[in-house]
């Protein structure tokens, strides 16, 4: 089984995603997490991410493409694979058909997490995890039993991500909308989308997941 789980940032595909990878054997490929860990272990596509990234360009398709079939190739050929941040344009689609055409594979499912904008800024302007053991908290919504410690492993050492702010949410949200959203009517003629409202609470959004995929 193999699925595409979008959503703008912050509607949950990374929770979603880990809870999916347990209940189905799935691996989830995230285009973000591969960059991240590649510029970390300094290899030569990690040297390449940062200076494309740090110079304010987009990482070239057709490379990241490239990159998503290596770890593709590297999975046992029956497991089931959850994409996370790819595709995000029609390039890149069509990029992903030909990956998994060429590889004897098709897509079985395309999840929307659709969200409410305005709760969307909210949810992540609050967020912040604690910078030892990286647990999740938010101002409103989880705060720490005790103020100022972590309720794992008791550091009060917390940090926020830098683009955790209204005007670059409400920047993602439109560049979600004006590129990857018109994705789906790709998707749409093959009669393999569903939405589920991102918005619930993370088990009720699991079940919703749960009942498409059983």
């Amino acid at each position: 089984m193999n699925i595409i789980l979008l959503g703008p940032p912050g509607a949950g595909k990374g929770t979603q995603a880990g809870l999916l990878e347990d209940k189905f054997g799935l691996v989830q490929l995230s285009t973000g997490d591969i960059l991240r860990a590649a510029v970390k272990e300094g290899s030569e596509v990690g040297k390449m991410a940062q200076d494309i990234m740090s110079s304010g360009k987009l990482f070239p398709d057709e490379l990241m493409a490239q990159i998503l079939g290596e770890h593709i190739d590297q999975l046992d050929a029956d497991v089931g694979i959850i994409f996370d941040g790819f595709p995000r344009t029609q390039n890149q689609a069509a990029l992903l058909d030909d990956l998994l055409s060429e590889r004897g594979k098709v897509l079985d499912h395309v999840i929307e997490l659709s969200v409410d904008e305005d709760a969307l800024v909210d949810r992540i302007t609050g967020r912040y995890t604690c910078g030892n053991c990286n647990t999740g908290y938010h101002d409103r919504h989880k705060l720490p039993k005790v103020e100022g410690v972590c309720d794992v492993c008791s550091k009060s050492e917390f940090k926020r991500r830098p683009d955790d702010n209204e005007e670059t949410v409400r920047t993602r949200m439109a560049e979600y909308r004006g590129k990857t959203a018109p994705i789906l009517p790709i998707y749409e003629e093959l009669k393999i989308v569903s939405r589920v409202d991102g918005m619930g609470g993370i088990s009720e959004v699991s079940d919703a997941l749960n009942a498409i995929l059983s």
